[in-house]
């Protein structure tokens, strides 16, 4: 992972009140940061174990500020506070129906379906059949057996369940797949790490019945989109 110095693997030591408090301290890093402003966004990431759905090795590490690896091809659980980078300007909310593109370790998935609550879906794609099982079981073994999971290319979208109210890319793209602006609601929005003159910049889209509105939040750095839309790094 270029550009982070990840920690090395060792056994986890920490307890389940340890980890309680480090998630606290970690919401309350966030909100004095600016990251995190939502309720509804700071009482999922409150709620959610963060520990809960990394690898055994690095869960000592879950609250640290650098991502870490999961199993799969170049897969990785992003830093905390990248999740309300993404969630924060989306605006996701109670109700809305979520597609979030990169399921990972199945964290984010996780807090989205917390945030969009009862009224709400959440669809999370991943094309890693390893990171795929990884977040699955995760998913399930934290209780979360009522979000749509699938297997496949996630820049082909999930044409099914669409059109959605928000949707997320958790993968650097060279551009927006298009069939995802094609499965955005009108008064939808869509966020992306989007590569632009070999820098990544975190780009928001909302959608209207004129067109493309456009907003560059700031640059990151992610893992390269795979699958049709994908980067090819050869």
């Amino acid at each position: 992972m270029p550009g982070w110095v990840v920690p090395p693997p060792k056994e986890t030591t920490k307890t389940k009140d340890e980890f309680r408090k480090e998630r606290e301290e970690k919401v309350k890093w966030l909100i004095r940061h600016r990251y995190l402003r939502s309720k509804r966004i700071r009482d999922a990431m409150l709620k959610v174990p963060r520990e809960e759905f990394i690898p055994s090795d690095y869960r000592d590490y879950s609250y640290l500020e650098v991502p870490l690896p999961l199993p799969g091809v170049n897969s990785t659980i992003s830093c905390p506070h990248s999740y309300p980078l993404f969630y924060e300007p989306l605006g996701l909310d109670e109700g809305h129906t979520f597609l979030e593109i990169g399921l990972g370790s199945g964290y984010g998935t996780a807090l989205a379906r917390e945030i969009v609550g009862s009224d709400g879906l959440v669809v999370s794609i991943e094309i890693d059949p390893v990171t795929f099982e990884f977040a699955r079981k995760n998913l399930m073994n934290a209780g979360y057996d009522d979000i749509v999971l699938v297997k496949g290319d996630g820049g082909l979208g999930c044409p099914e369940r669409s059109p959605f109210d928000r949707i997320c890319i958790t993968a650097a793209c060279n551009e927006i797949p298009p069939t995802l602006i094609e499965q955005l609601r009108i008064g939808g929005r869509l966020i992306a790490p989007l590569i632009e003159y070999r820098i990544q910049n975190l780009v928001l889209l909302e959608k209207d019945d004129k067109g493309i509105k456009r907003k560059t939040i700031c640059e990151v750095l992610y893992v390269s989109l795979r699958g049709r839309y994908g980067i090819n790094e050869e």
